[in-house]
């Protein structure tokens, strides 16, 4: 989940403007649902592949070639930093460098770290190129970003690695989860006991201060010396977070769940007891409590879990639904009903209100039950898209065209709109007539992590269904 899609939103409440009868796409590939006012645009004739073992293994060929040409070979090896250590943040459309005062962020360093080691680890034949990058990362993690004096990962640093007034010496623990997602891979990368000794201290550290033993889940934003700073309700006003404006002293759908997504990856390297309750607790917390019917997810709570007004953000309904599935794979007692109830309702709802049904692909966000508010199309909303809907493909089977329909054409539009065609990579953003509104390729939220992921998973999950009778 990415900072736009979590500033404050103004909440206003709508009647229910559509019945959810039938199957959702019936909505979905109406051409008019969603059509611009005063857009001319129109989308190319529909044509769809039946679920074949070609199909699929035509679709994995196109995903991997966009796995290494639009992520693998614009990200790496231009932002090692060789000087600093850690990765550059800041590029033109062009990939020419540029200059910021970001410093190094958390979140970046340790999803650079993580795509790098997935590189080195899933695909054999990048190893020799990748797995020096992963350790470059895992470095950077150990001596930079790790406070020597209280623990915990810095929210931020300085170029050279020191404390910034930019992030000040606070950690919060979306940033905290990202670099323990890195290291957990970067282990699977090097087999270097020093990033499953990190990793290991990290979540201690993050358990022993942010965990709420009450409540369940953590509490988010913490001193340097790990005491979490509460919300003053009392005053009317919520202050935000630097840099991402998270409201401090409350809980978030975002931290959680990406605090889900590390522990995971953290579980797939350590079977330790207590990690595995963690993820038990987060998994049911992100079900029974941040999701809600008819498929949506509250962003914000009290640290009662107790909900806050705001709107609704597709992206990562249909990110949890992948992430809850593949959650309870790892923890190997197959599906709970639940989750996977939960899960095919969070797709069916951001298809149902967040879907463009002219060209394809996701809005932002919107209200439960209105049409999408903010209609700009963001890289990780489709590429996270295409995880779900896959998935939900492979869950639905022949039974039901719907989700290869709307797979095939959100990857036509990353093809056709969100691609670089020209320098390659993906635009940040796309508005409602398919031209990039933001032409910069590379800023301190936007790492080669969510689409190398979703490329990843896509192509092989593409080989799975291929390989399936």
């Amino acid at each position: 989940m990415e900072v736009n899609a979590l500033l404050p939103w103004r909440y206003t409440f709508r009647g229910i403007a559509l019945m959810m009868t039938g199957s959702a796409f019936a909505c979905v590939m109406t051409a008019q649902q969603h059509s611009p006012a005063g857009q001319n645009l129109k989308a190319k004739t529909a044509t769809y592949l039946s679920p074949t073992t070609e199909s699929y293994l035509k679709l994995a060929d196109e995903t991997e070639v966009m796995l290494r040409k639009d992520v693998l070979e614009v990200w790496f090896p231009r932002t090692v930093d060789n000087q600093n250590g850690g990765f550059r943040s800041n590029f033109a459309r062009d990939w020419t460098p540029l200059p910021g005062r970001d410093g190094k962020f958390s979140v970046f360093q340790g999803r650079m770290t993580w795509v790098a080691s997935q590189a080195a680890v899933r695909r054999p034949e990048l190893k020799e190129q990748f797995l020096p990058i992963a350790k470059h990362g895992l470095e950077y993690l150990n001596d930079a970003m790790w406070d020597k004096q209280y623990g915990g990962f810095y929210w931020g640093v300085s170029d050279e690695g020191k404390i910034s007034s930019f992030y000040t010496d606070g950690k919060h623990l979306y940033g905290m989860s990202f670099c323990l997602y890195g290291l957990a891979a970067a282990y699977q990368a090097t087999n270097d006991p020093k990033a499953l000794e990190l990793a290991q201290r990290a979540f201690h550290w993050m358990d022993e201060h942010a965990h709420d033993r009450k409540n369940g889940g953590y509490f988010e934003w913490l001193t340097r010396e790990g005491k979490p700073v509460p919300a003053h309700p009392e005053t009317g006003r919520i202050a935000l977070l630097p840099v991402a404006m998270f409201p401090i002293g409350y809980k978030s759908m975002n931290t959680h769940i990406h605090l889900l997504e590390a522990y995971a990856q953290l579980y797939q390297v350590w079977k330790d007891d207590l990690l595995r309750q963690r993820l038990e607790e987060l998994l049911a917390i992100i079900r029974d409590k941040i999701c809600v019917e008819p498929g949506a997810m509250n962003l914000y709570f009290t640290a009662r879990w107790e909900p806050i007004p705001d709107h609704d953000s597709y992206g990562h309904d249909v990110e949890a639904a992948y992430l809850m599935l593949e959650t309870e794979d790892l923890l190997g007692q197959g599906h709970d009903p639940r989750t996977e109830r939960m899960a095919k309702m969070l797709v069916d709802h951001a298809l149902a209100y967040g879907w463009d049904g002219n060209l394809g692909g996701f809005y932002q966000d919107g209200t439960t039950y209105g049409k999408a508010e903010r209609r700009l199309k963001e890289w990780w909303v489709q590429v996270e898209g295409l995880n779900a809907l896959l998935l939900m493909h492979e869950k639905a089977g022949a039974r039901n065209d719907t989700y290869f329909k709307a797979y095939q054409r959100e990857w036509r539009f990353i093809k056709d709109y969100q691609v670089d065609s020209v320098y390659r990579g993906l635009y940040e953003m796309i508005g409602e007539d398919g031209k990039p509104t933001i032409p910069n390729k590379g800023l301190i939220w936007k790492a080669a992590y969510h689409d190398g992921r979703a490329f990843l998973n896509v192509s092989e999950r593409l080989r799975q269904l291929a390989r399936t009778p």
